[in-house]
């Protein structure tokens, strides 16, 4: 279907990618992957046939079709809704007006020799709008909304038009850049079943981990200058890599531990005339190995170890909602709610979509006021507001480097670069004035300023949308340093995980606590798809049917005492990877000691003296060193997990 063949790309004398070889077939769902920079997006511009490769030829099969999806800024006009999705060619849209004008009361306006029913008919125009009708339903438009004109959307809904139009039109390859940036969860777990039986090939830039894992069979990595091709999906691929750089540098280093004996041999009896042709031997055999010899993994992209400043510390109870009532309009969202939040607690809200997720967000920020009952704050707490639309505190007026400079923290312009640049604003992008950055980046940075200056009460609404894997592991760690309180909303599974140490279930006004972290959640609700139970309506736990209390209160009794079982089972878990680690230390000390005998054996003159000898010794060099690697790659996820565990432990008796 696609072939690529020897692409080389470079701009400004920088080397993007080179010697580029790929493939794709029908069928083939493939995820590119890649630090921001690496050239994703050039490559999408290249197959799209919007620039030129400077080498190489990229081939299309004859008659194959192609549909992209931008990450943002798709155009809408006059059109209406459905209209923008049945648009599927030139030909198609302009028979749907005619027909839209012979329907209209200015039928004289065509000729009536011009069969537009059966041409329409032919091009399964009837079929189309239909099928389009169910993609618009499914991407969470109303019905209302179909003959709404497009230009009157805001952006996002614009992208989910277009979306719709690429699956009603069943392109050959679909192309699609972070398509689930403008999604909601019901939406996007519409668009993850959709795709599945998609008949077409797919590749995707997507910084959802999830939404990758439960698509792509194959990962396309672009890499400093290469690109790799990987089997599997999102969490393979990583391990794949993982154990491909392990190989790699134990062959390397077996490889120049072998360079370096032959050298020792040669420098040593070079001068000496009965050893004169044995040590050009060495040399010449030094040079072969180098020209086979594998190269050292590179080392990872440099992440940024910075400090986030931290708030000031907080009384214990952090907020409290108490008999609370909100609605729109008609519609009673909250009645009667109470929701009791105490300091340094993580939660994040999951539900239905329409559940009240964002309503109750708002009222714990203040954003909103409640039409009756009492928000009240703890001592000393400061409220701090995110959301993806929320840019507007931004001074429009400035650079992106002048307003993350302005922060009431003391920290230099070196470390505020580097966060910035962690954040997606690299090199002169820092120079950028506001006014003319896309709402993603205005996002980005608004994040970052809050960041900067943290509240102790942090809410944030869909942080990781805009951000690329880089950087939503920034945010993570930055959170994870937070020692404030945080309650969040999120369809990023990984970011949930790695975070949130309470769930609270949100649905038709009533709140259910889960007090564990998501696996406890979805342990508990018996949840197979650990996204789709971000969205689910109901839930197994017989408190669901409770009135709305959470935290404080009637179920105090209980959540002391699933806190112990909680406290019991961290427990046993840090005892049995104590274990664990005290086992794993011993091997490694007994693999070190190992492999500094064989290598003090190859440094003897004699050991060369037996034939075969040396080759036996660096075989069982090599498997000893790749099992060192492998027992330290394990001691060190056993030793992260005890600290993870033991902070876990800490935070709950603070």
């Amino acid at each position: 279907m696609l072939t690529i063949s020897d692409v080389a790309k470079s701009f400004g004398g920088r080397t993007l990618f080179s010697e580029v070889a790929l493939q794709v077939n029908r069928g083939d769902r493939l995820g590119l992957v890649g630090p921001n920079g690496a050239g994703k997006s050039t490559l999408f511009n290249l197959i799209l046939q919007n620039e030129s490769p400077d080498e190489g030829v990229i081939a299309f099969q004859r008659g194959i079709t192609l549909g992209y999806l931008p990450q943002e800024s798709a155009p809408a006009g006059d059109e209406t809704v459905l209209e923008l999705a049945t648009a599927i060619t030139p030909d198609f849209v302009e028979l749907s007006r005619k027909l839209k004008a012979w329907d209209s009361t200015h039928p004289d306006d065509l000729d009536p020799h011009d069969d537009v029913h059966t041409r329409y008919n032919d091009l399964g125009g009837y079929q189309i709008e239909a099928k389009a009708k169910t993609i618009l339903a499914g991407l969470s438009f109303r019905v209302k909304d179909f003959d709404r004109p497009a230009r009157e959307m805001s952006g996002g809904w614009v992208m989910r038009a277009h979306l719709a139009r690429l699956l009603t039109q069943e392109p050959d390859l679909l192309m699609l850049d972070e398509p689930t940036n403008h999604l909601d969860l019901e939406a996007l777990l519409w668009f993850q079943e959709y795709l599945k039986d998609y008949p077409g090939a797919i590749l995707m830039i997507s910084h959802d981990r999830e939404f990758l894992n439960q698509l792509v069979s194959g990962i396309i990595e672009i890499r400093r200058g290469s690109v790799y091709r990987w089997t599997g999906n999102y969490d393979s691929f990583l391990v794949q890599r993982a154990a491909h750089e392990h190989q790699q540098l134990a062959a390397h280093k077996n490889a120049q531990r072998k360079i370096d004996q032959l050298q020792e041999f040669a420098d040593r009896f070079g001068a000496k005339a009965s050893k004169a042709a044995q040590a050009q031997s060495k040399r010449k055999q030094i040079e072969r190995i180098r020209e086979e010899m594998a190269d050292a993994p590179e080392a990872a992209e440099k992440t940024v170890h910075f400090r986030f400043p931290q708030p000031q510390r907080s009384g214990q109870r952090a907020l409290e909602l108490e008999h609370v009532r909100f609605g729109y309009g008609a519609n009673t969202v909250y009645e009667d709610l109470n929701f009791e939040v105490e300091r340094g607690q993580r939660i994040v809200l999951v539900g239905p979509n329409g559940a009240g997720k964002s309503t109750l967000l708002k009222l714990a920020a203040g954003v909103i006021e409640p039409q009756a009952g009492v928000r009240e704050l703890g001592h000393n707490v400061r409220a701090g507001y995110f959301s993806q639309y929320r840019a507007e505190v931004l001074d429009l007026t400035r650079t992106v480097l002048e307003e993350a400079l302005d922060t009431p923290q003391r920290i230099t312009e070196q470390a505020i670069r580097s966060v910035l640049g962690s954040f997606l604003f690299r090199g002169d992008d820092v120079f950028k004035k506001i006014s003319v950055l896309s709402g993603g980046e205005k996002s980005r940075l608004a994040l970052v300023k809050l960041l900067l200056d943290p509240p102790n009460l942090l809410l944030m609404d869909e942080p990781t949308t805009h951000l690329d894997m880089p950087s939503i592991d920034a945010l993570v760690g930055a959170l994870q340093q937070f020692e404030g309180t945080l309650i969040f909303i999120s369809h990023d599974v990984y970011f949930i995980r790695a975070l949130a140490g309470h769930v609270l279930h949100v649905n038709a006004g009533r709140l259910t606590p889960y007090h564990g972290g998501y696996q406890y959640y979805l342990d508990k609700t018996k949840s197979e798809n650990a996204r789709a139970a971000l969205t689910a309506g109901g839930t197994s736990s017989a408190s669901a049917s409770k009135p709305t209390r959470t935290l404080s209160g009637a179920d105090r009794k209980e959540q002391k005492r699933l806190e112990a079982e909680q406290r019991q089972a961290r427990s046993r878990d840090r005892k049995d990877r104590q274990q664990l680690v005290h086992r794993l230390e011993k091997e490694i000390q007994e693999l070190e000691t190992r492999i500094a005998g064989l290598t003090a054996e190859l440094e003897k003159p004699e050991t060369y003296q037996t034939p075969g000898r040396p080759m036996q010794i660096n075989r069982e060099l090599a498997e000893a060193q790749s099992d060192l690697a492998q027992r330290t790659s394990a001691w060190e996820a056993a030793s992260a997990k005890i600290a993870e565990i033991e902070k876990q432990e800490s935070a709950t008796t603070a």
